[in-house]
């Protein structure tokens, strides 16, 4: 059986990973001729799905920085945090650079035997003939704009700054910190004990980008002694669902399917939960002999849809909360979720919904 994964982004590289550890011939299509690497850019990953990337598709305990704490300010809380998490110096989630990641899929896919890198042919004629099972992965491809074109989408009207700050040695640089600002959520997430990445949800209407983005680090700075701060790249945030998820036997994937707001860091941690279900459900076609088809599309989408949906909607609440607090001039919403995220049973509840997600 062959199948199409359309796109070469980390959900795809990752997917295909796991496509060919059950002997599937996987061709993956791209329009890019040359890979390039962004060096700000970071992944948040919970530990269900660090266990899930280390036994099931490839070790990366050797490129992640743990993280076993976390603390949330907001604007009118800056020095005392209204909610915090606490392992117990276990970890809680992990940070990874997106291109050690792609370096390291890319390396261990390039010389298996059941993958091919090729050029998008862009025919969707010849690609749904071809292949039991098409995949995909790229909001620009015609295949997108034919049948994905449906969806739920909503424009924050604002832009994710990302960025590496480095500062001095902390030895025990394992806590992230989070603040609801006033023009949009900030994060610092550490990535080793000299380096932290930035994410910043700036909200503005201007595509100039001309603000001074180091002058608004240094402001919600939570404990850093900074001594360089790298360029950033930014992009547009928008959060999408599309309506159905497949076409005969073309299946949306990855942030095609659902995109969502950075501030959780659960854009990947969604999709890894995608592909998790999704080899199950193509172990269950295989060990009862039956082809990978339409059908494997459809049981995914009856599967799947309501809980990301629903866990897609609860991040946008969740950013609907603070971004209501900041309208009406009031901090009152905060200290009451100080006081119910102090309760063990609901802090352990939040930290069950960003590691597994919803489970129904």
């Amino acid at each position: 059986m062959k199948v199409c994964i359309i796109g070469d982004g980390l959900v795809s590289l990752t997917l295909a990973k796991v496509l060919i550890q059950k002997e599937l011939s996987v061709d993956i299509l791209s329009n890019k001729k040359n890979t390039k690497y962004d060096n700000s850019r970071t992944l948040s990953i919970s530990k269900s799905n660090v266990d899930f990337f280390n036994n099931e598709i490839i070790d990366i305990q050797n490129i992640i920085w743990e993280i076993n704490k976390i603390k949330i300010f907001t604007e009118k809380n800056i020095n005392k945090e209204i909610l915090k998490f606490n392992n117990h110096n276990k970890q809680i989630f992990s940070i990874i650079k997106n291109y050690q990641l792609q370096k390291l899929l890319i390396r261990s896919l390039k010389n298996n035997k059941f993958i091919k890198f090729k050029t998008n042919s862009g025919n969707f004629d010849i690609l749904k003939k071809k292949y039991c099972l098409i995949i995909d992965c790229d909001p620009n491809h015609q295949i997108t704009r034919k049948f994905f074109y449906n969806k739920v989408e909503k424009n924050y009207n604002s832009y994710a700054y990302t960025t590496v700050i480095y500062h001095k040695k902390i030895i025990d640089n394992k806590t992230a910190f989070q603040n609801f600002t006033n023009n949009g959520p900030i994060a610092f997430l550490p990535i080793s004990e000299t380096k932290t990445s930035v994410v910043y949800s700036f909200k503005t209407k201007n595509t100039n980008h001309n603000f001074d983005l180091n002058n608004l680090i240094k402001k919600y700075n939570p404990i850093y002694s900074i001594k360089k701060i790298n360029s950033y790249s930014y992009f547009e945030l928008k959060s999408s669902n599309v309506r159905k998820y497949y076409n005969e036997n073309i299946l949306a994937f990855g942030d095609l399917l659902h995109k969502i707001h950075p501030l959780a860091g659960q854009g990947f941690n969604m999709s890894l939960r995608d592909i998790k279900l999704l080899s199950n459900l193509i172990d269950n076609k295989i060990n009862l002999g039956l082809n990978l088809d339409s059908s494997l599309c459809q049981e995914f989408q009856k599967v799947s849809q309501d809980k990301n949906y629903l866990f897609l909607t609860s991040i946008d609440w969740i950013y609907e909360f603070f971004n209501f607090e900041r309208r009406i001039n009031s901090d009152i919403l905060s200290k009451s979720i100080n006081v119910i995220g102090n309760n063990k049973i609901v802090n352990s509840l939040f930290k069950k919904f960003a590691d597994y997600g919803i489970r129904i």
